[in-house]
């Protein structure tokens, strides 16, 4: 079959000699023949699907690095990565319409009126429990649920770590009771983390400084203020499909953002715990970048949050199956810790879980550290 030029090539796939160019030298569309003299580019007719695949994700707004991961998928994994970046985007898009409309509010000096489908007052059924592990000597994980509050921490830096974990939940738990009003969450979450930070214990002289992850949603009403560093998680099950709506931060994650690692070599690899953002100790010249998103929280969520000791010896099935069969937070809890003991229980385990229901129903709060 006669090969096309890369003008033909373009014009069929409807991309441009320059997109094309670019996509070559990522190594994500390469051309059939190059010209050993003139360095030009042919294509065989059969890229054209890719290539057309290729501007279709483009379109959409998926990162290169990621495009190039569905491109080497199989057709039933592309697309199950596929829905799962876009449920992503919605999500973001709707923590942002949600912040937009609160800063539009204060802007109009709280004149703005924003309707809902749905008034019925609602409030957080949970429960939250940490557990050793089967490794490690020392607890540094720290878990909470309450009412107004959902919270885990995962302490790093040796018997200071369990301290710096708690510190940083004990901050966020003055705030609950505050029961800040939706325009002020936020700015309420972020308030507890800068005081948490000033309650992390100092190094010991030549110690490790300790530090820790944290994520955490602070409740009221109908709204959720989601904050997060480091690679705990947040996942929320709506409708019967779980979606992960935090991001870590990680070196391994920010290596699979760039394309430089699949998902499965992740998982592996040696450095998966190195941490690029975290609560860090006193004497860290580094400032605290927080994650802040607001949410709308809908009668018949469930949302979980834990640290990496059930995240990193769980697949995201096995979470899903546990969370949408087992009725009751505590129960599922549990379960979960179990599953991932099963598992090996390499790490501290956080997990806290979050059923939002209608506020006449009975709302129960455990606390576990």
């Amino acid at each position: 079959m006669k090969l096309l030029t890369i003008g033909a090539f373009a014009r069929a796939s409807r991309l441009s000699p320059k997109a094309l160019r670019l996509y070559d030298e990522l190594d994500l569309l390469r051309p059939a023949e190059v010209d050993p003299v003139s360095g030009y580019r042919y294509y065989h007719p059969d890229q054209l699907d890719r290539a057309r695949l290729v501007a279709w994700l483009r379109r959409i707004g998926l990162p290169l690095a990621r495009i190039r991961q569905v491109c080497a998928l199989a057709p039933a994994q592309a697309a199950e990565e596929l829905d799962a970046y876009w449920a992503r985007v919605l999500a973001d898009t709707a923590a942002r319409q949600e912040l937009v409309t609160h800063l539009v509010d204060h802007l109009n000096g709280g004149k703005t009126t924003v309707t809902t489908t749905d008034s019925t007052a609602l409030t957080l059924r949970c429960a939250a429990r940490s557990d050793a592990g089967l490794v490690r000597s020392h607890n540094e994980d720290a878990a909470y649920a309450g009412t107004g509050l959902l919270a885990v921490a995962d302490g790093f830096g040796g018997p200071d770590g369990a301290r710096a974990a708690g510190a940083a939940i004990t901050a966020l738990r003055r705030f609950e009771a505050a029961q800040a009003g939706p325009a002020d969450l936020l700015n309420a979450l972020e308030d507890a983390v800068r005081e948490a930070l000033a309650e992390l214990p100092a190094p010991a002289p030549g110690g490790q400084p300790a530090g820790s992850t944290l994520t955490a949603m602070l409740h009221t009403g109908s709204r959720l203020a989601l904050v997060h560093i480091g690679d705990s998680r947040a996942y929320l099950l709506r409708g019967g499909e779980l979606f992960q709506i935090t991001h870590d931060h990680t070196m391994v994650q920010q290596m699979v953002d760039e394309g430089r690692l699949t998902l499965a070599e992740a998982a592996s690899h040696p450095q998966r715990a190195l941490l690029l953002r975290a609560l860090n100790g006193p004497g860290d010249p580094r400032p605290a970048r927080l994650d802040l998103s607001l949410h709308t929280a809908r009668a018949g969520d469930r949302y979980l949050l834990c640290s990496d000791g059930l995240s990193a010896v769980l697949a995201t099935e096995h979470l899903h199956t546990a969370l949408s069969s087992i009725a009751d937070p505590e129960q599922a809890v549990q379960q979960l810790i179990t599953l991932a003991n099963r598992a090996g229980g390499p790490d501290n385990i956080a997990c806290a879980v979050a059923d939002v229901v209608a506020s006449e129903a009975t709302a129960t709060a455990t606390a576990t550290s």
